[in-house]
């Protein structure tokens, strides 16, 4: 079944179905006053029990006799997770690997369309929190480590989503950089380095209409983000003018008053805190006002009101549930974000070979755990994947014990060594190690001294230790949780018939004591709260994370962000940065020199000259990738708005650019700039 699927897979030209609207949903004035009429009507009973969830866990109540339906919400990010088989995407991580914001804009648009083949009408992604440590158990579900990158690429995200009529919920608002814990870790982060790293996604997702936003788990800065003034109601509804409503993560409000003063819109799964018993004395009390509860439930309501909601029903009997655009663009996905990380003359196989293929995760397709599963309605393999590339690619699978078979590892042209983590050993709830589960390292070992063309395929959220092994393997590739298409996609780049073409969103670390953040990732003097004890993480690299941090220390990564091989080579010429009203224009050429078609995503970097505040030697502010014939040039216009320049200046609490010069670097990572120039900024 899996191999039919897959061919039709390839060749498919579906067209989305058309948006409901090309626009983000804004509340206007008739919504305000439709809700507010609702609301008037609304028993003070009714409207302490709408903003508590309800205790089914994934719905917002109905108020039957109001005409107010039951709100249907499904996990994400990367498939519809509501106990029903769905469309496995490739995860957040690798979709920030793709450097395409059309591609991650059509997975949006797939989310939106499987969502309402279902009937939901809010889809609990994307998550947008800064990968800081390759540690965290949800890195898979994330974004990567540049603020930029993550913005854009969430910002598609939800504008795909949304097009569709179903409402996306960016997550975890804010520095839920960890999972150990994570109830109970303060994240204590200065105030720039919160505005700098820590809160460009979010804001991003405001300004692209998100319609939600979860809260997190952990405290910052002391507080519970579910009961964080700050956070909530001076910067998210304040200051960016969030107009959409906010709601807790699951179980993750500790205090009625909080809640209510914090800007908290909606307690899930149900209201623990906010309920009828704990709000009425405190009405009673005059400690709030039952017009606090009343704001609460005008901002679902109107929401809910500008989506249709209340007015047409969201199951679309006309989307199939094995969706054969979401097919499309899932394969589409897989083959844009999976990484070559090295080559050293192995890839792409030659045909006529004789191919091992071994390691736990050569027959199945992983993804990360928890609220982030996703149980796909049929997947290939790596090994499917490379059966599908018929008789010049003859592969061999080694499913059992593979030191029985020596030989054939000795005789083969080339073993392919699937290894990393899957739902059980990378997940929500839990932070995992550095190494790869037990006896992965071993086994590519044992295959390394039998064989010089060892190929390792890592399925991972995240970097991993290759210490062991690496410079003893021809080739690696980061394959992330490719999705349902995965194994077709990398079988299909190991064989040459796409050329790899995703690059890094996070750093790989050579050692995980080089990670910026290595020694306080989770330290701290527990001090009991509430019942609780908490544990105080200090973030002091500041502003210093991922490539950030080692372009300061000048600890050089394994693999530096933003890298990743094709099978060809790229020339950089010709840079002009140019002056310009509001900022500057980066205009360069691209050359493919090699023979083969490929994609290279060309990157713009930009450091001050004289930083007036400690800042880093360089910051990704543009981007593009462009795809390119053999021998083929192009002329790639990059613009930088003065943003690019700016600096979260904390005496004034705002965005600052200084006059000045400042450096512009363009190359293919952060670590391999091709070509320098500067701009003088007034």
């Amino acid at each position: 079944m899996a191999t039919a699927l897959a061919i039709v897979i390839a060749g498919v030209g579906c067209t989305p179905k058309k948006a409901v609207s090309d626009h983000p949903f804004t509340v206007t004035q008739e919504h305000r006053d439709r809700a507010a009429a609702l609301v008037e009507q609304m028993t003070l009973e009714e409207k302490c029990a709408y903003i508590g969830g309800s205790k089914d866990g994934f719905y917002i109540r109905p108020v039957e006799r109001l005409g107010i339906p039951l709100i249907r919400m499904a996990d994400g990010p990367q498939g519809v997770r509501n106990n029903t088989k769905s469309t496995l995407f490739a995860c957040g991580v690798a979709a920030a690997a793709a450097w395409n914001e059309d591609v991650v804009y059509e997975m949006g648009v797939a989310l939106g369309q499987d969502s309402r083949a279902r009937g939901v009408h809010i889809l609990l992604g994307p998550g947008v929190n800064i990968y800081r440590s390759p540690l965290c158990g949800r890195n898979f579900e994330y974004m990567g480590e540049d603020p930029l990158l993550a913005a854009k690429t969430s910002s598609q995200y939800i504008k795909g989503v949304q097009s569709q009529g179903v409402m996306a919920s960016v997550k975890h608002f804010a520095l839920n950089n960890q999972e150990t814990d994570r109830h109970h870790i303060s994240s204590d982060a200065d105030e720039r380095t919160i505005n700098e790293i820590y809160f460009p996604a979010f804001k991003a997702a405001v300004d692209a209409g998100v319609a939600t936003v979860m809260s997190s788990y952990n405290l910052v800065n002391n507080v519970h983000a579910a009961e964080n003034e700050w956070l909530l109601k001076e910067t998210l509804k304040g200051r960016w003018g969030f107009e959409g409503f906010v709601m807790s993560d699951w179980t993750s409000t500790y205090s009625t008053l909080g809640c209510v003063r914090s800007g908290l819109d909606l307690e899930m799964p149900q209201g623990f805190c906010m309920n009828y018993e704990n709000i009425k004395p405190l009405i009673d009390n005059g400690v709030v006002r039952e017009a606090d509860i009343d704001d609460k439930v005008q901002t679902i309501l109107e929401n809910l009101i500008a989506y249709g909601f209340l007015d047409r029903p969201q199951l679309d009997t006309t989307i199939k549930e094995d969706n054969p655009y979401s097919r499309e663009v899932a394969y589409k996905l897989s083959c844009e974000s999976a990484v070559l990380l090295k080559n050293e003359g192995a890839l792409p196989l030659a045909k006529g070979g004789n191919v091992v293929l071994m390691g736990p995760r050569a027959d199945v397709i992983p993804c990360g755990g928890g609220s982030g599963a996703v149980d796909p309605l049929y997947s290939i393999s790596l090994y499917e994947g490379m059966k599908q590339l018929g008789e010049d690619f003859p592969v061999t699978l080694v499913a059992d014990d593979y030191k029985a078979h020596a030989q054939a590892l000795k005789d083969a042209s080339a073993v392919v060594v699937s290894v990393g983590f899957d739902r059980h050993t990378e997940k929500e709830d839990h932070d995992r190690t550095f190494a790869l589960p037990e006896g992965q390292d071993d086994m590519i070992e044992y295959a390394c001294s039998l064989n010089d063309y060892v190929i390792v395929v890592v399925y991972s959220g995240g970097a991993i230790d290759m210490s062991r092994w690496h410079d003893k393997v021809s080739a690696v590739i980061m394959g992330w949780y490719p999705g349902q298409e995965g194994g077709l996609a990398i079988a299909r780049m190991i064989a040459g018939e796409i050329s790899p073409c995703g690059r890094l969103p996070i750093s790989i670390e050579a050692k995980a004591e080089d990670n910026p953040c290595a020694a306080t990732y989770y330290v701290g003097k527990p001090m009991t709260k509430r019942g609780f004890s908490t544990r105080y993480v200090t973030y002091s690299e500041g502003v210093f994370v991922g490539y950030r941090g080692y372009d300061r220390s000048q600890v050089k990564p394994l693999y530096p962000f933003g890298h990743g091989l094709t099978y060809t080579t790229f020339e950089y010429s010709d840079l002009k940065v140019t002056p310009a009203k509001g900022g500057c224009d980066v205009q360069i050429t691209l050359t493919n020199t090699g023979a083969y078609d490929a994609s290279e995503v060309v990157q713009v970097y930009v450091g001050e000259e004289n930083p007036s505040v400690p800042r880093p030697v360089k910051e990704l502010k543009a981007f593009k990738k462009a795809h390119l014939a053999a021998g083929e040039s192009q002329v790639l216009n990059l613009r930088l708005d003065n943003e690019a320049f700016a600096f979260y200046d904390v005496g004034s609490h705002d965005w600052k650019v200084n006059p000045g010069q400042f450096n512009i670097y363009v190359g293919a990572s952060a670590g391999d700039v091709r070509l320098y120039g500067s701009v003088n900024i007034r």
